[in-house]
């Protein structure tokens, strides 16, 4: 499995220069590329090669009075920035032509020198990692490294980013082994919320901490700052760093609970069962600052990657699954209930249930009972994984009916006026 870690650099004020020109020009590469391929499909041309579009900007542009800076660059950025393209173009026409799964892809766009964020991708012919501990980048110098834990193994890139609150970052792409865990016989179902951020089927409540929110004062101060700025001046490029500086603090913040969250359940439970979110469709709705504050997205795809790293399970409950409308007891389907209904009690059976917790309860069973059935279908279960075909003593429900396990994706193109 390949990860990355990312590593906080501090670079001079000389080095903060050549990186700026290294982004600077890995940009311009990337528009010229992009530019021609756009120039020979509306001339009528065949589509430029990756060979040929590298001669046509980089090797003899250089050349040229007009792009003969772009040697005092690393040659390794400035064809990096042209892989990207290609990647960017390989993805466009796999979304097409029906071959990549997910929503669906647009063309490449240029870059702007206005984007917040900037970043530069180097080969291993491009970096070192001295025995000191400083990255060694080409055409810009020896970098001080703030090594927050050692790498796995030789990493085989490294992206060198700055952010919008000007911070730079090492990002390494690394090879890891995987590093099963001992099996367990816990399972665990997870209802995902904004009063709480999680809710188990154990009970266990999980905080929303609110990142952003608690933020929110000194965010409007610093936003307020930047909007008395004069446009262009570099007081306002001060204040700007500011704000993002608040918001990168909640990010960082945000970053490390689903973490810490993520690797506890993964550690002490065989198998975590969530429920699939619709978060651009509650993004859409009056609680869109509560949803893009919980991040539930991310923390499923941490889930996901350190379950199959250490030997776990996650399975994921369809989206159309009404897990609040069920009585985790006997079953009986109780209708939809506003939001504001916390607790209510089953007409069929009489026991009575917190909204979260019940809800986390239902998820649990789906995930078992889809857990089986691949089972049955002769998928080989995770080790000590249990199969089980009931909901391990509990009463046994209803069936239901079968769930998709492909969800729709929506798409990402802007539709035609």
């Amino acid at each position: 499995m390949q990860l990355r870690y990312r590593y906080r650099l501090y670079p001079t004020p000389g080095q903060r220069v050549a990186l700026a020109r290294a982004f600077g020009c890995a940009r311009v590469v990337f528009n010229d590329g992009l530019r021609a391929r756009q120039a020979a499909h509306a001339a009528g041309l065949p589509y430029i090669g990756d060979t040929d579009l590298q001669k046509q900007v980089i090797t003899r542009a250089k050349l040229t009075p007009e792009r003969a800076w772009l040697g005092e660059v690393s040659s390794v950025v400035l064809v990096q920035a042209l892989a990207d393209l290609h990647v960017a173009y390989r993805n466009f026409f796999a979304s097409l032509a029906g071959e990549r799964k997910g929503p669906e892809i647009a063309a490449p766009r240029f870059r702007s020198r206005k984007d917040v964020r900037q970043s530069v991708r180097l080969t291993r012919n491009g970096f070192r990692v001295r025995p000191g501990g400083r990255l060694r980048v080409a055409k810009v110098g020896e970098i001080k490294v703030r090594w927050s834990r050692p790498l796995p193994s030789e990493p085989s890139s490294v992206t060198v980013v700055r952010d919008a609150a000007g911070r730079y970052f090492a990002s390494f792409v690394v090879e890891v082994e995987d590093e099963p865990l001992p099996a367990g016989g816990r399972e665990v179902g997870v209802d995902l919320g904004l009063a709480d951020f999680a809710v188990l089927s154990d009970g266990t409540k999980i905080s929303n901490p609110r990142w952003l929110r608690s933020r929110e004062r000194k965010l409007k101060r610093a936003q307020q700052a930047l909007s008395r700025t004069q446009k262009g001046s570099r007081n306002r490029g001060k204040a700007a760093r500011r704000v993002a500086k608040a918001h990168a603090r909640a990010a960082d913040a945000r970053r490390e609970f689903h973490h810490q969250l993520s690797s506890w359940l993964v550690r002490d439970n065989q198998a975590v069962y969530v429920e699939t979110l619709s978060v651009k469709g509650l993004a859409r709705t009056r609680q869109a600052r509560g949803v893009h504050d919980a991040g539930w997205a991310a923390f499923v795809r941490m889930l996901e990657y350190k379950a199959a790293r250490h030997g776990r399970t996650v399975a994921k409950v369809a989206r159309d699954f009404p897990s609040t409308q069920l009585c985790s007891q006997c079953g009986r389907r109780d209708g939809p209930k506003p939001l504001r209904v916390r607790a209510w009690a089953c007409p069929g059976c009489g026991a009575r249930h917190d909204r979260d917790h019940n809800a986390a309860r239902n998820v649990l069973h789906e995930g078992r009972r889809l857990t089986s059935s691949t089972v049955a279908a002769g998928c080989t279960p995770a080790q000590g994984h249990a199969e089980t075909p009931n909901a391990c003593g509990e009463p046994v429900r209803p069936p239901f009916a079968v769930a998709r396990f492909v969800e729709p994706g929506t798409r990402q193109k802007p539709e035609a006026a």
